[in-house]
């Protein structure tokens, strides 16, 4: 079976204080979200879209975006920690669980008020579309003349999530993950730009942060990491990784949101109440569509039970792999 590094994707049964969220006239007069990392990046296309849909759904009267990289996103976090407004809310997804297991910060999602998880993310593998490598099959012979001869770029840390799909590539080829030349970017806007210089052979990415250069021409997909081919007009043509012969290879990264700790549990009530009825919008499904995402909607308790499943067994992954 294709390890999956968070729960099935598909939607579970909702507290009743939802069930009947969009019947309420919940709305908001003004949103910030902070964003961990740089522009162009899964955390930005994910706050910009969801604000985007916030905004034209009427959700929310004035939706603020701010961008603070650094720390492999712990900045952010310690923002939003010291600040703690209510009116401020984080996108973050899987890094924030890797990368306190690994120690690039001191705080972890339990420092935070989970409010959702949002979206699902499915990774890629690709390739610059000039590139000689057109397929996984030319790919995993020149893995097997020299890995380090294919450099691989991800927009997130060593030992990040983009780091973890580059080993499980490797893994899925039979080649020794810890021989794969990895190339850590601050976010995958940057990841892209260093597949589009030259800099690097590879990309191992989110679907959604790579699909418009894919439209434009500039870049090819070998393969998507999900169960079955995704079935946006795009990625219906692509094979899935394991399709492709990448033994196992199934990685969704999920994307939430995250408030201060210490929010008023009211406001907190309110996010998750109008995250909910985000879903029901046609502002939203235009948004989802054109970025390939899933819905992977976790109110609560619900999320913080996922991030605490997703700890452990990346803790696993990562020990196996020789990052932790």
């Amino acid at each position: 079976m294709a390890f999956l590094v968070i729960f099935s994707i598909s939607l579970i049964s909702l507290p009743l204080e939802y069930a009947n969220a969009e019947d309420s006239q919940t709305s908001l007069q003004k949103l910030h979200i902070l964003i961990p990392g740089a522009a162009g990046g899964g955390w930005d296309r994910t706050a910009r879209g969801t604000g985007e849909a916030l905004s034209k759904s009427g959700l929310v009267e004035q939706v603020t975006f701010e961008n603070m990289s650094g720390g492999g996103g712990g900045k952010a976090v310690a923002h939003l920690i010291e600040v703690n407004r209510d009116s401020t809310i984080m996108v973050n997804s899987t890094p924030i669980v890797v990368r306190a297991l690994r120690g690039v910060f001191p705080q972890s999602f339990r420092d935070l008020a989970p409010i959702a998880s949002l979206i699902g993310d499915y990774s890629v593998i690709a390739v610059r579309a000039e590139s000689e490598i057109t397929s996984i099959t030319d790919l995993h012979n020149a893995l097997a003349r020299d890995p380090s001869s294919v450099p691989i770029a991800g927009g997130s840390v060593y030992g990040g999530t983009d780091h973890i799909v580059a080993a499980m590539l490797a893994q899925g080829l039979g080649a020794d993950p810890r021989q794969i030349k990895y190339i850590p970017y601050d976010a995958g806007g940057k990841a892209m730009v260093g597949l589009l210089s030259g800099e690097v052979v590879a990309l191992a990415s989110g679907y959604g942060e790579v699909v418009d250069l894919v439209e434009q021409g500039w870049v090819r997909l070998l393969c998507v990491a999900s169960e079955d081919r995704l079935q946006t007009a795009l990625a219906r043509k692509v094979p899935t990784c394991i399709e492709a012969g990448v033994d196992k290879l199934v990685f969704v990264n999920w994307r939430g949101f995250f408030a201060a700790q210490h929010i008023d549990p009211v406001v907190l009530k309110q996010y998750r109440e109008v995250l909910h009825k985000l879903l029901s919008t046609q502002a939203w499904d235009e948004v989802r569509d054109r970025y390939g995402w899933v819905d992977l909607f976790r109110p609560g308790q619900e999320f913080h039970a996922l991030l605490a499943d997703q700890e452990k067994r990346l803790s696993a992954l990562l020990t196996q792999l020789g990052m932790l």
